[in-house]
């Protein structure tokens, strides 16, 4: 996003980003059986998993993590971690973050546009369910929401942030997109969009890595004022 242009449109991801989903814990658990989930760290969840659809996340975990006939039973294990998840959500076993939100309602009060973009089927029930103060649903706060959308490439090939720009009305290089997977800052910059990286679970370097304009802890630290007019920074503190 160069300076002189205002923003025009934010792209947020969903899972680790607006929400603290059980994603992870469900193909944590579904690996049982396929093999042992203390393999499945955290770390490996967000280097390997974390923003691919449900298929390419199964394939890759059993992969990553040598299982036999790894293509083969991938069906199997993404099954079994969808389940797990149905579960979860119905349960209410998933909160939304509340720095995430205050980003997200000063953007709108801005007049800026918002559009969640999640390679999750998921997510948008989950962002149904989510109550702000007033009533409304977290869904609500959103002008386009493309959660599940299937798009020709996952991330880190930029489709679906292509499409939520798309869906918005708004030029790539008026967007800037917030991630917590370095698959999406890569899918960021490929679209040609500022990426936000947070960093909630130490991993900024792996953010920087991947291309993030600006990586932070929390997202309090962004300099909303500045961000409006088109810079990424960190607000004094």
């Amino acid at each position: 996003m160069a300076p002189d242009r205002t923003l025009q449109a934010a792209i947020f991801d969903v899972d680790g980003v607006l929400l603290a989903s059980p994603h992870e814990r469900a193909w944590r658990a579904a690996l049982e059986g396929f093999g042992d989930p203390a393999w499945f760290t955290t770390a490996f969840y967000q280097a390997e998993v974390a923003g691919k659809t449900r298929a390419e996340g199964a394939l890759a975990a059993l992969q990553g993590l040598g299982v036999p006939d790894a293509a083969a039973r991938a069906g199997a294990y993404a099954a079994r971690k969808q389940r797990l998840l149905e579960a979860m959500i119905a349960a209410g076993a998933f909160t939304a973050f509340a720095d995430a939100v205050r980003l997200a309602q000063a953007l709108h009060a801005r007049g800026v546009k918002l559009a969640a973009a999640s390679s999750s089927k998921n997510a948008t029930a989950m962002l149904r369910q989510l109550r702000l103060d007033g009533g409304n649903s977290l869904a609500d706060l959103l002008d386009a929401d493309l959660s599940g959308r299937e798009v020709a490439h996952g991330k880190p090939a930029p489709d679906i942030f292509l499409a939520a720009a798309a869906a918005l009305g708004v030029a790539p290089a008026r967007c800037v997109v917030v991630e917590d997977a370095p698959s999406g800052i890569a899918a960021a910059r490929a679209g040609g969009m500022a990426a936000l990286g947070i960093a909630r679970l130490d991993d900024a370097a792996l953010l920087e890595a991947a291309g993030a304009d600006l990586v932070v802890t929390d997202l309090d630290a962004v300099d909303i004022d500045a961000l409006a007019a088109g810079t990424l920074r960190r607000r004094n503190s």
